[in-house]
């Protein structure tokens, strides 16, 4: 799989539904690979997929269920969109409940599945956008002296260039040029966007990856998390 742009992945054994969205999904120039199992799409899959992935509930072998659980355990942050003619409330909680960005019953309309996709797929490169911030702000973080990373926290403690030069034993001036050098080498432009670095450095779900983003917090975004199980009934009554 070539990682270049976003791709949709369609794993789903009947080869007629399969065809069908993929004419869907390129219609709007989305990118779509099929696979007719679970494990030909491992097989081919990218340690670090691009897109979404739009998964049949029932197939031989391994279950929509089951990739789903495979694909958390190996940490892939790909988007779950599942479409079964099978529902059912079981199966629809178990998919939420494992993080599934939306479940949808055959037969459903071909804008809602677009909507969907559209949506999934942004939530996945602003998700990849963040991971890729962090890791340039643990980069910046490791470059620091370890005087300089005893300086940054006490600086964001609030704590004042004397009571910092008191703690570690410092003239103030050695205080201000090692305060002067995290924020340049962190790259913060003020106090409060040094804090919000050091909240990201400690826990990657503190909100901050950047001037006015968030970081994307669990399932952000999913219309099944923020909606919950009543989505499944109306879209049954919505049913053509």
């Amino acid at each position: 799989m070539d990682g270049t742009e976003p791709t949709v992945y369609v794993v789903d054994d009947d080869d007629a539904v399969s065809s069908s969205l993929s004419w869907l999904l390129e219609s709007i120039g989305l990118r779509v690979r099929t696979y007719r199992n679970a494990l030909d799409f491992i097989a081919a899959m990218d340690a670090d997929p691009w897109g979404c992935l739009v998964l049949d509930v029932r197939m031989p072998g391994m279950s929509g269920l089951e990739l789903q659980q495979r694909l958390r355990d190996r940490d892939v942050g790909l988007p779950v969109i599942f479409i079964t003619g099978h529902g059912g409330v079981a199966n629809a909680v178990k998919a939420i409940k494992a993080g599934a960005f939306d479940f949808l019953e055959k037969p459903f309309d071909d804008q809602t599945l677009l909507d969907r996709v559209q949506q999934a797929i942004g939530l996945n490169s602003e998700t990849r956008r963040c991971r890729s911030a962090r890791a340039a702000l643990l980069d910046r973080y490791a470059s620091l002296t370890p005087r300089e990373r005893e300086v940054m926290d006490l600086v964001v403690e609030g704590r004042p260039n004397k009571v910092i030069a008191q703690v570690l034993g410092l003239s103030s001036k050695t205080v201000e040029a090692h305060r002067a050098h995290v924020m340049e080498k962190m790259a913060a432009r003020s106090l409060t966007e040094l804090v919000k670095q050091s909240l990201c450095i400690q826990s990657p779900d503190s909100g901050w990856i950047g001037t006015g983003t968030s970081m994307p917090h669990g399932r952000a975004g999913n219309p099944l998390a923020e909606q919950g199980i009543d989505r499944i009934s109306a879209s049954r009554a919505a049913r053509p």
